[in-house]
């Protein structure tokens, strides 16, 4: 059976790992790059914080090459919009059909890639979809993928949280409340090895800053969201 060709949308994390282990296990799909977002400034991924030397690190001991689509700091969802649109016609000049992403459960985040890619002749798939938090946070533990913690909500695991690694302490740790997956944006991780890697990445953790960001609404309205972030660098 040929496979689909694909793009795997790639955000360093653990879900991200998880969902690409799970593809790669399939071998329904022939991945020809990892595409992820950076902030044009700063040389980091969005949301995580991950500098572009350690998502190069990783992509090299995948195998596959990585795809960065650079993003206005700040920008909107407009800015998105036509950034990705424009990656998508790249891809879709080499015969690429499918997009595969990490979601769990969150079905306005689907809809809206849903909603971005069929008018463009992509479909849409999700390894770890239609599975509850803690199926897919147990397949995770069990799968061997390393990850740390790099990013937190301030206002909820805060500080104490960045650098510890995903394990079943963690877990057993999270308050009532917490999607175990972080999938309501609670965390987010960098994985580091496991086996979709051919070797560890090496890398360094500094001391936590923190970061506020003012995001405008569907409605209008503008809400702060304020951050915790690990000072994530490449090591030797």
């Amino acid at each position: 059976m040929e496979r689909k060709k694909s793009v795997f949308n790639w955000s360093g994390g653990k879900d991200s790992a998880h969902a690409l282990w799970r593809a790669m296990q399939s071998d329904e799909y022939e991945i020809v790059a990892l595409l992820t977002t950076a902030n044009r400034s700063t040389r980091r991924s969005t949301m995580h914080g991950i500098p572009e030397s350690l998502l190069l690190a990783q992509a090299e001991r995948i195998g596959v090459p990585l795809h960065v689509v650079d993003l206005v700091p700040q920008g909107g969802m407009e800015d998105y919009g036509e950034a990705m649109t424009r990656a998508v016609g790249h891809f879709r000049q080499q015969g690429v059909t499918h997009f595969i992403f990490g979601d769990i459960f969150l079905h306005d985040v689907r809809s809206y890639r849903e909603a971005q890619l069929a008018p463009l002749g992509i479909e849409v798939v999700e390894p770890l979809w239609g599975r509850s938090s803690a199926e897919v946070m147990r397949d995770f533990l069990d799968s061997g993928l390393r990850t740390v913690v790099v990013t937190t909500m301030a206002d909820g695991l805060g500080a104490a949280a960045v650098g510890r690694e995903i394990d079943r302490d963690f877990v057993a740790s999270l308050p009532a409340g917490v999607d175990p997956n972080g999938e309501n944006g609670e965390y987010h991780t960098f994985c580091y090895d496991g086996p979709i890697f051919r070797s560890p990445v090496p890398f360094r953790l500094g001391e936590p800053f923190m970061q506020s960001y003012d995001i405008r609404h569907d409605d209008g309205s503008v809400h702060t969201y304020s951050y915790w972030f690990a000072d994530l660098s490449a090591a030797e």
